[in-house]
């Protein structure tokens, strides 16, 4: 579920709120994007993968006890940790990169 729009790291580019099937997110003209309906994230991380400064944080987890803080995020470097696993981002690999099919199969072209 979605927990943390970091309001230092966040550049009001309002792409969360475009990519969120349900509509989770308002803009807000002059500011950084506001969780309006968290009750409503599918936990689907598209606003993370999108975010192109890593300033979300998507508990993968929301039923256990979680992080809450911005600070506690940063400290333990979560903020975008999901785009950075799949690779998103410069100076990331893409997953597929890692995949063995993957690797067999660039030997072979």
């Amino acid at each position: 579920m979605i927990e943390i729009v970091s309001e230092s790291k966040c550049i009001s580019c309002n792409l969360c709120v475009s990519v969120c099937p349900t509509n989770v997110f308002d803009k807000v003209e002059g500011g950084i994007p506001v969780i309006a309906r968290q009750s409503d994230c599918q936990t689907c991380f598209m606003c993370e993968l999108y975010c192109p400064v890593d300033a979300l944080y998507v508990d993968p987890n929301p039923e256990q006890i979680t992080l809450k803080s911005e600070e506690d995020v940063e400290n333990l470097g979560l903020f975008g940790g999901y785009r950075e696993k799949v690779g998103w981002g410069k100076g990331r690999t893409p997953v597929a990169k890692h995949d063995y099919m993957y690797q067999l199969s660039a030997k072979t072209r």
